[in-house]
């Protein structure tokens, strides 16, 4: 039974083939014509047949049911277990893992390191290949498990195992070749760090990657993340002004050969680059239709270009600034988006005097100042500087400073919460231009 603790089913889709049959939610799934399932990508294989016969356990009783569908038919039943298996915890200790530069007492889920190459699949996570067996690379290819997503930080057998802690490290880089010869889809990531990987072996590692080409996509470069709780890691220093430029200059070098050579810019610096540098951001088109934006590469760009055209359209149907009601809200950003909100913001309020837009970027002082995007927020940080900044209205949060399915920061703040401390009403932005536009002028966004 211990095996089949992550089947169990949470829901039967309305006028499913499993509904017609009888499955129902609370059941657990056992086994699918005759076989057991080792996770969801086996389970979703094994299900594009006609003919199903699938058994479970409900309450102390197994159950047999067998129906027909449509070859690709979906069988129509979810699992309260979207893997079906145990996430795989990462094996390595990462001179850079952000994990490690947590301050003890927050909530367990926070620290857990996961390497599943499963979850880069499922939900675009990055995975370092130390953690693949020869049967895990052979189901990749043969389930099609595209894309594929990759933490590669060099391309350097002995420095990845110095950087990844772990002496097989370097020999796992040879699974990147079979994923490129079976044609899987992969994108990759290097998290810099300055005197380690940067510089020459940087761009080593750029020109490795590159014979990839076009099966791995995208990679992106990131600087470290460096929060104050560093005391016993190795030593990493924050990246300056100059550094950047050299970066930038790098990764833009081979963006031209790799469009030169296969029409995509491959290689990109993300947004921290180019605001540390203090250079304006690429166009839309060097981001390849926005491959690495989880990766914090283009964001800016993105959000630049969709507030401007929505607030455009907003200038030209005209009677709305006559008819317009006032609004006033305070809008809650970290130090890195600052300068483009706060320009967002004045826009708006010379185009429109009733509107009154306040901008405050938060200062981390929970992991740091070092940290400057919104997603590390935390509760305590933006109720204790709202305060000293004194005057608040509505409070406009971004959407990721929240916890994905509840309404609660890092620190395990609620947002009620908040509320409640700020004696304030607090709204949720969406993270489009559109969607910020809409609510700076206190509007619902609308399709």
């Amino acid at each position: 039974m211990d095996k089949n603790k992550n089947h169990v089913i949470s829901d039967v889709c309305e006028g499913s083939p499993a509904e017609a049959a009888g499955i129902k939610a609370g059941d657990i799934f056992l086994k699918l014509n005759g076989e057991e399932i080792e996770d969801i990508f086996d389970y979703r294989y094994k299900i594009l047949v006609p003919h199903i016969d699938m058994t479970v356990l409900r309450g102390d009783e197994e159950l047999s049911f067998s129906f027909d569908k449509d070859e690709d038919e979906d069988v129509g039943i979810e699992f309260e277990n979207g893997l079906m298996d145990e996430y795989r915890r990462c094996k390595n200790n990462c001179i850079f893992c952000f994990i490690d530069q947590m301050p003890p007492g927050m909530r367990e889920t926070l620290y857990f390191k996961d390497d599943d190459q499963r979850l880069s699949f499922l939900q675009g996570n990055y995975v370092t290949l130390t953690n693949l067996s020869d049967k895990d690379v052979d189901r990749i290819i043969k389930y099609r498990m595209e894309p594929i997503n990759i933490s590669f930080q060099t391309t350097n057998p002995e420095l990845r195992c110095m950087m990844l802690h772990n002496r097989f490290a370097g020999e796992a880089l040879k699974i990147a070749d079979k994923l490129y010869e079976a044609g899987i889809v992969m994108n990759g990531q290097i998290v810099l760090c300055k005197g380690v990987n940067d510089g020459a072996e940087l761009r080593r590692t750029i020109e490795d990657l590159m014979k990839y080409l076009p099966v791995l996509e995208s990679v992106s470069v990131v600087p470290v993340g460096l929060s104050k709780y560093r005391e016993g890691l190795y030593p990493l220093e924050p990246f300056n002004h100059d550094d950047a430029e050299a970066v930038i200059d790098l990764i833009e070098e081979y963006q031209k050969k790799a469009y030169a050579e296969h029409g995509l810019h491959f290689i990109h610096a993300s947004d921290e680059w180019y605001i540390l540098a203090g250079r304006e951001m690429p166009e839309e088109e060097r981001y390849d239709g926005y491959l690495q934006y989880e990766n914090g590469v283009g964001m800016i760009r993105l959000m630049i270009n969709e507030f401007e055209e929505a607030f455009e359209k907003d200038k030209i149907k005209g009677l709305r600034k006559v008819f317009m009601k006032p609004y006033e809200c305070t809008v809650v950003t970290g130090r890195l988006a600052y300068p483009y909100i706060k320009k967002f913001a004045d826009m708006v309020m010379a185009e429109y005097p009733k509107i009154k837009v306040d901008v405050v970027a938060i200062r981390n002082d929970f992991f740091g100042e070092m940290i400057t995007v919104s997603g590390l927020l935390t509760g305590g940080d933006i109720i204790k500087q709202l305060k000293e900044h004194g005057h608040y209205k509505e409070v406009l949060l971004p959407r990721n400073v929240l916890k994905a399915d509840e309404d609660i920061f890092l620190d395990d703040v609620k947002l009620t919460e908040l509320e409640d401390a700020l004696q304030v009403k607090c709204k949720i932005v969406q993270s489009s231009g559109r969607g910020m536009l809409a609510s700076f002028m206190g509007r619902k966004l609308k399709d």
